[in-house]
């Protein structure tokens, strides 16, 4: 039997490994047992069938109970998005009140990715029972790009851009914190959900499904909605007009690394990153220097700089991206996907107890079906059929009840013109 090992994309949540394993093996024990007692005598084939139906049922207890615990997980990994993701963008807001310098707080998040490759070979050395030493890893997680590994070639052509992506999508989501406030802020983010689907539809060719196009239309007319919220004011314009940009960008982040680099196991996306995070600290940091020296994001002192924000945000965001990428591997996308929605009123509550939000009408509405959206582009690409069959089981479930009082009728009736019939039955 092959072995199936989850793969994921950064950014992205993906398809769960497949953990229904025991209960297919648990059917084909049980088929077998049928098998081999279909000629044996009746005491022994009732004990076989007790064995196969014990068998069967302590596999859907265990199957039962592995769903219940991935469940369990889930719920817990939707508080912790949700948590991080919206802690990240209050705290970076706060941030900004004495330290406004985005592109510097979005270079010192980016540098904290080098941590991904250290903690999961961490997380190698504590759970694989074929232990390998750093560079044997780091070897064998390199082949993800290539019989050559990671060659200058490679860097500049399949790294870089993407590390490019990562800033961009991070610094206009800090920029539009700056201009307004972090209810529309992660509301008009979650459209990157619909700009997925439509240049993964584009370019990759994806199947066609008109819910996930309704979806994408409802992101559209949100976005419209938030805009006229505010009266059309350039200040709000600017602002809405670089949330969408970073959602944009993070949309060709996620379709770009499906289309040139596939998808990644779990030691080659935790290297993958940590390789955008040391690209960011080698190539990058002259551009907050310069940024100071040129009183763009300028500070006095050191001293000033609150560094308790700057670690709490990217530590909120690395735990964030941490949770994405790699909670796959103890729950489901959809759960995950989830936590990134319900951050949306997260903010709006602390928003609205700050007193830095006016919530009229038009705003509620466009938030709402911005969320609607989100949350239908979560459906399964069968979701559909799933339906019929669940309408087609309740209907055998009810046949049963009314073919049974039928049958009750007749045999009723049967039974009350035996009398009449018996001779006429017999001499048949």
């Amino acid at each position: 039997m092959k072995k199936h090992s989850a793969r994921v994309a950064p950014l992205s949540a993906c398809n769960s490994p497949v953990l229904t394993l025991t209960k297919v093996e648990g059917e084909d024990r049980s088929r077998e047992n049928v098998v081999g007692t279909t000629d044996a005598q009746s005491a022994g084939a009732a004990g076989a069938e007790s064995g196969s139906n014990r068998r069967r049922l302590h596999c859907c207890i265990r199957v039962t109970a592995v769903q219940v615990r991935k469940a369990l997980w889930g719920v817990a990994m939707v508080m912790c998005v949700c948590s991080s993701w919206a802690g990240s963008t209050q705290l970076a807001k706060l941030t900004f009140k004495q330290f406004d310098a985005p592109f510097t707080l979005t270079w010192f998040a980016t540098t904290w990715n080098c941590l991904f490759f250290p903690l999961y070979y961490i997380g190698h050395l504590c759970k694989s029972p074929e232990r390998q030493t750093p560079r044997q890893r780091l070897r064998e997680c390199c082949r993800f790009f290539g019989d050559d590994g990671l060659t200058p070639k490679v860097f500049f052509t399949k790294v870089a851009p993407f590390g490019l992506l990562w800033i961009l999508t991070n610094y206009l989501y800090l920029q539009a914190l700056r201009k307004i406030n972090t209810t529309d802020v992660s509301a008009l983010f979650c459209c990157n959900k619909a700009f997925v689907f439509l240049l993964s539809w584009i370019v990759l060719r994806d199947r066609f499904m008109g819910v996930r196009i309704v979806a994408a239309i409802l992101a559209i007319a949100g976005i419209v909605m938030m805009t006229y919220a505010d009266g059309f004011h350039s200040h709000s314009v600017i602002g809405i007009a670089l949330v969408v940009a970073s959602a944009s960008m993070s949309a060709l982040y996620k379709v770009l690394f499906k289309m040139v680099l596939g998808s990644a196991k779990f030691g080659e996306a935790a290297l993958f990153l940590s390789i955008v995070g040391s690209t960011n600290f080698v190539f990058i940091s002259f551009v907050p220097v310069m940024l100071y020296f040129t009183h763009v994001e300028y500070i006095e002192s050191l001293g000033d700089i609150p560094w308790a924000y700057l670690c709490g945000v990217a530590a909120l965001l690395f735990a964030f991206n941490v949770l994405v990428n790699f909670g796959i591997a103890i729950t489901y996308p959809t759960l995950i996907s989830l936590g990134i929605v319900l951050s949306v009123p997260v903010n709006a509550m602390v928003d609205l107890y700050t007193c830095e939000i006016h919530f009229n009408s038009v705003r509620l509405i466009a938030v709402f079906i911005i969320c609607l959206g989100f949350l239908m582009l979560l459906l399964p690409e069968d979701w559909d059929q799933c339906i019929i069959q669940l309408s087609q089981k309740l209907r055998k479930r009810d046949e049963p009840a009314e073919g049974g009082g039928e049958a009750g009728a007749a045999t009723g009736l049967n039974w009350r013109g035996r009398g009449r019939t018996s001779m006429s039955t017999y001499a048949h």
